[in-house]
């Protein structure tokens, strides 16, 4: 049985089946990216319930694994050359769970690259824009009254969706055919977009045609259905 001891979390939040990977997260935009990958590759786990209302994260605890205090972050006791591995960041802990298990990242060598690129896509524009969005929008970002920031962002978030309703133009998936840690990166930020944010009627996403159907097949995936509630809000 593997000893997860040498990791301080794991006493706030006990590992009650230390065999099988730690994740610690919320149902957010950044967390679901993982627990959905876990869902879709059926790799045994155990789920924490990560609370950011109560500033969890910046518990000793949660920053002895993750120093920028963000979920997702997870411990995989069968990590590289089957020592435990801690990881956080949510484009990263695809990136290895895709390579531990080979599944949603192509094997060949330009289609990988090229997937990857689609996931610092996610990482750099598309999750930071739409969140600032969703600040200015929906949260107190509402009450300034300078609405330059707000429009800012909404410009920014309508122009990253024609980039994603261009690349979805003529193909299924991100990549094509294939359904990649791509999508698994993107589905979470544009169902948050019109869903939580409520965001829609704001960047014209109904006069969108391929990125709304891409985002109704994903969310018809079983495992996507399961990972967008794990783990469990407190």
């Amino acid at each position: 049985m593997p000893d997860l001891s040498a990791f301080p979390i794991t006493k706030r939040w006990p590992a009650k089946h230390p065999d099988r990977l730690q994740l610690y997260s919320l149902p957010t935009p950044n967390g679901v990216k993982v627990s959905i990958m876990l869902e879709e590759t059926g790799l045994p786990y155990e789920p924490h319930t990560i609370d950011i209302g109560a500033n969890e994260t910046w518990t000793p605890e949660f920053l002895s694994l993750n120093p920028n205090g963000k979920i997702p972050a997870i411990i995989d006791p069968d990590g590289p050359g089957g020592q435990p591995l801690a990881l956080f960041e949510s484009g990263a802990i695809l990136l290895y769970l895709a390579e531990k298990t080979g599944q949603f990242l192509p094997t060949d060598p330009a289609r990988r690259y090229e997937t990857i690129q689609w996931v610092f896509f996610q990482m750099a524009a598309v999750g930071p824009m739409f969140g600032q969005l969703g600040y200015f929008h929906k949260f107190a970002g509402r009450e300034i009254e300078d609405k330059r920031p707000l429009e800012r962002y909404r410009a920014e978030t309508q122009r990253l969706l024609g980039v994603l309703e261009g690349r979805l133009a003529d193909r299924a998936w991100i990549m094509g055919e294939d359904y990649t840690i791509a999508d698994i990166a993107l589905l979470g930020w544009v169902r948050n977009l019109i869903g939580f944010y409520g965001a829609g009627d704001l960047v014209a996403y109904s006069e969108l045609t391929h990125v709304p159907a891409w985002l109704e097949r994903g969310l018809a995936r079983p495992a996507v259905q399961r990972g967008l509630t794990i783990p469990a809000r407190p």
